[in-house]
């Protein structure tokens, strides 16, 4: 029984040799799988941006929870405002309109009460469309001066504003005096910066710079009005009516290419801000003489001022 025994528990150097390389075998296949498992670890994390930075083209804001952020609301546009402040020069005044040399507001195509203006149209009841309008506007006005009309408006807190204004810049003494295009401009984005500071939710209608060329085409046809223009109507365009040299063409393409520019920068700057809209049909409209002033062949008449607030309340009603 001893040998037997003996003989059972001797060990064979080759057997001894298998066993090891099996063990060894065996370390390093786990070794292997751990370095495979770690390194693939280390790949998911980085791709998730758990290791370093938060730099990650799936996540442009830095977010690590793989959420998208936010949308910002779209701002709608209001078609039917309670409330209005019209601000500009002479034409919202209604200059020349009822009598000579005198402010009519009463015809204004923005709020006027004995026309079918804008604040008529947008507020039916006669008490509403005087208790909810209110006009700033003041003849003689250039861009420089909107900032100011702006900063009357806002203690009312209109849900609507109309601007018409840049007829006088271009209007001057002469071609060399009116303002430029670029003074225009940074009159024009600071006041709508003011607006926009104080009240955040008004929307701004902006009515483009009449084609003072064919105020001067047509009112010329009137001996009465070219009579009247001597006395200094808007002098860059208008004197010496009837001259049609060289010289006076080009001082009247000068004015007409800096209106082009006015209107190019009121509707530049317009489109940068979504609660205001440009209105390039003022500029556009083919007016006759029965629209003008019968004092001063150059304002719009009570006619002229009603085709005003029809292009006026096209465009804000528009969807």
């Amino acid at each position: 029984m001893r040998g037997s025994t003996a003989r059972r528990r001797r060990t064979f150097p080759g057997a001894r040799f298998a066993s090891t390389t099996t063990r060894t075998t065996a370390a390093r296949t786990t070794v292997a799988r751990t370095t495979v498992a770690l390194l693939t670890t280390a790949a998911v994390l980085a791709s998730g941006g758990c290791l370093g930075g938060t730099d990650d083209a799936s996540h442009p804001d830095g977010s690590r929870s793989g959420k998208r952020p936010a949308a910002k609301p779209s701002v709608l546009w209001n078609t039917k405002p309670d409330s209005i402040a019209s601000l500009g020069d002479s034409i919202t005044r209604g200059f020349d309109a009822c009598s000579v040399l005198s402010d009519c507001p009463e015809v204004s195509w923005s709020t006027g009460t004995e026309v079918n203006s804008l604040a008529r149209r947008l507020l039916p009841t006669a008490s509403r469309s005087a208790t909810r309008s209110w006009n700033y506007a003041k003849t003689g006005a250039v861009m420089a001066d909107l900032s100011g009309q702006i900063q009357s408006a806002v203690t009312r807190k209109p849900q609507l504003v109309t601007v018409l204004i840049g007829a006088n810049d271009a209007c001057r003494s002469s071609v060399d005096d009116m303002t430029t295009t670029t003074d225009f401009r940074t009159d024009f984005s600071a006041a709508l910066k003011t607006l926009r500071h104080d009240l955040p939710k008004t929307q701004v209608y902006v009515a483009s710079v009449p084609d003072l060329k064919r105020l001067w085409s047509e009112g010329r046809k009137n001996v009465l009005g070219r009579q009247i223009w001597k006395l200094g109507i808007c002098p860059s365009m208008l004197k010496d009516a009837d001259a049609t040299d060289p010289a006076a063409d080009e001082r009247r393409r000068r004015v007409e290419d800096r209106v082009d520019e006015y209107n190019a920068a009121l509707k530049s700057v317009c489109s940068q801000d979504a609660l205001c809209r440009y209105d390039d049909a003022v500029h556009n409209y083919q007016f006759s003489t029965d629209e003008l002033s019968k004092w001063d062949w150059f304002h719009p008449s009570k006619e002229g001022q009603q085709q005003l607030a029809e292009m006026a309340y096209r465009r804000i009603t528009a969807p």
